[in-house]
């Protein structure tokens, strides 16, 4: 009877190995920006095409490798980081196991040049599926070249599991910028089919950050440096008002490796509580500088997970210096005292069961329990309607005096009492009976279209009004690709866009109630903001509608007639949700009579 148990061929072995460790393109993004890293390089570019199926490139300026080195670096478990077990316990590398190249080199095509600053000429190599297939001399600059052609070439199985272009090229945009955050010091470029798609020049980690969250700017971002005994942490977070309902901008990173972990998330989160609301999520770039040996790194095959060995302490330290910069952010003298996000829930009707819904600047609002509401769409709206008219009863004339009657608009703009008149141009003021509402008419209009393009998404489209003179949109291949996907979405909402040609779209007609000037702009923005998630079907109705009600809303500084601000008032509380904005701001505010007596 023969054996049953073999040696797997070293082929397989590898390719087996390489499932653990290569999983998508991103995944060589990943592993070879690392090496580029550990190399000592100062510039790093990176050439992408297919979404990274038919090609990574990476070239780096780092030291190179003499022909020795070339050869061994592709053999399984071949490191210049480690030597004993000891080491594995003081990495300041980014890689060290020896795994990926030789990973790499199991499933893809890949052509490597290199050269140390010594020799006058560099190594060339060509490898497939872990055989080396050529070695030869070749004149190079200094550094390292590395092309990884065809993935998964000789597994079709594994090929079939990618996702499509665009999913694949957010992963490795994800990957890029978690390096460039990490690095900030190094420059950084990133092609796309021959098209540069991200530059980032070497400089401090506020302007790293500002550029790859480019809708951020220096004043949305408090600062983080701390020196403890344990740890040292630095890095920014985004400022409360700015939380997103959204998840990608969270970062952290320990010893500049960037790290997944549920237990520093949960503090930094637990650090923002009474700030946010508890489906907002704060922007932070956390960075960890810590004692090799306090942690354990190699837990996982993508080196994604780490250890503390003092995880408690480090979690406390964590809480405390975010919750020590809010309240230096807090405390400052411009931020003012004044209480601006405490909702007039307490007037309305609505159901009894509450959540808790923190707005920023430890306000709270109350947010009613939709859930349990079974009636149709248009009873909502109609209920909601006459539960804000109830505001306006009370007995203002009656108890206000000549010096407060002297502070409203003339008489003949009160009407039935509701009175609406618009400061800075930017907010609608309207006594009640308890005080005195602002309304934020920008985010106001936001949540109105908002809800009406969901309606349109799920049951009733909207009229698309044609151009008279219709308008070319040039793309670049990602992008098409994106705004191909989106198209049935875009169409529901009253656009009228036709292929027209590679990478071009006419845009015949927009929403009848859109008027733009600039239609590549609109829709450059519905679809950054489209890819920029890890969208499901529902979220994607959702991101289409809030880029097309933040791009027609309108604008702070619009002046508004009275009938343009009552009509916008009731529409915003036919809302399901008037208190916030598609992006989860505040809305509404109230000053009450007992705030303003405070004041005299």
């Amino acid at each position: 009877m023969s054996e049953r148990i073999k040696l797997l061929p070293d082929h397989v072995a590898s390719q087996i190995a390489a499932g653990e460790v290569i999983q998508r393109p991103a995944s060589i993004v990943k592993e070879l920006l690392d090496n580029a890293i550990d190399a000592g390089s100062t510039e790093i570019t990176l050439y992408i095409k297919d979404a990274g199926k038919s090609l990574v490139h990476i070239v780096d300026n780092g030291i190179g490798m003499n022909a020795i080195d070339a050869r061994m670096c592709w053999e399984r478990h071949a490191t210049s980081k480690i030597s004993a077990t000891e080491d594995i316990f003081k990495i300041n590398t980014m890689g060290f196991r020896g795994e990926a190249l030789a990973s790499i080199a199991s499933v893809a095509q890949v052509e490597m040049k290199t050269r140390t600053e010594l020799e006058e000429l560099g190594s060339y190599l060509l490898i497939e599926g872990s055989q080396v297939k050529k070695q030869e001399l070749v004149a190079t600059p200094k550094g390292t070249s590395i092309s990884v052609k065809n993935l998964f070439f000789n597994i079709p199985a594994r090929r079939n599991f990618l996702k499509s272009n665009p999913v694949e090229w957010r992963h490795i945009v994800e990957e890029f910028n978690r390096a460039a955050l990490a690095n900030p010091n190094l420059t950084f470029k990133l092609y796309h089919n021959e098209e540069l798609e991200l530059d980032y020049q070497g400089e401090s980690l506020l302007q790293r950050v500002c550029e790859v969250f480019s809708d951020r700017n220096e004043d949305d971002l408090i600062e983080l440096d701390e020196q403890t005994s344990i740890i040292k942490v630095s890095g920014f977070i985004a400022k409360p008002a700015f939380a997103k309902r959204l998840r990608g901008e969270q970062y952290l990173f320990v010893n500049r490796r960037f790290f997944k972990d549920n237990y520093l998330n949960h503090a930094i989160n637990n650090a923002f509580e009474g700030m946010i609301s508890k489906e907002q999520f704060p922007l932070y770039v956390v960075k960890i500088e810590i004692d090799p040996a306090q942690i354990d790194i190699n837990i996982h095959p993508t080196k994604t997970e780490v250890k503390f060995e003092d995880e408690r302490n480090v979690y406390q330290i964590m809480r405390a210096v975010i919750r020590k910069a809010l309240g230096d952010y807090a405390q400052s003298p411009d931020e003012g005292q004044f209480d601006d996000n405490r909702f007039i829930h307490t007037q309305l009707n609505f159901d009894k069961s509450t959540v808790s819904l923190d707005t920023g600047n430890n306000a709270t609002v109350s947010k009613p329990d939709w859930g349990g509401f079974k009636e149709s769409y248009q009873q909502q709206r109609n209920q909601n309607v006459k539960n804000w008219e109830t505001l306006f009863q009370g007995n203002t004339s009656s108890t206000a005096t000549e010096a407060q009657m002297s502070l409203l608009p003339p008489s003949e703009e009160i009407g039935d009492l509701r009175v609406f008149f618009q400061l800075n141009n930017q907010y609608i003021v309207t006594p009640i009976k308890s005080g005195l509402m602002l309304i934020h008419q920008q985010a106001a209009h936001e949540r109105i279209l908002f809800e009406r393009y969901l309606q349109a998404l799920a049951q009733h489209p909207i009229i698309s009004q044609q151009l008279l003179f219709p308008k070319v949109v040039n793309l670049n291949a990602q992008d098409a690709d994106i705004l191909v996907e989106i198209l049935p979405e875009m169409g529901a909402l009253g656009f009228t866009v036709n292929s027209f040609g590679k990478n071009a779209f006419v845009v015949n007609g927009l929403p009848a109630e859109l008027h733009l000037e600039n239609e590549q702009e609109l829709l450059n923005g519905i679809i950054e903001t489209y890819k920029t998630q890890l969208l499901g079907e529902e979220n994607k109705h959702k991101n289409v509608a809030k880029t097309l009600a933040k791009r027609a809303a309108i604008k702070m500084g619009t002046r508004l007639k009275t009938e343009e601000m009552n009509k916008l008032v009731d529409e915003l509380f036919a809302c399901t949700e008037p208190q916030v904005s598609p992006d989860g701001k505040p809305c509404v505010s109230k000053l009450t009579l007992q705030d303003i007596g405070k004041m005299f």
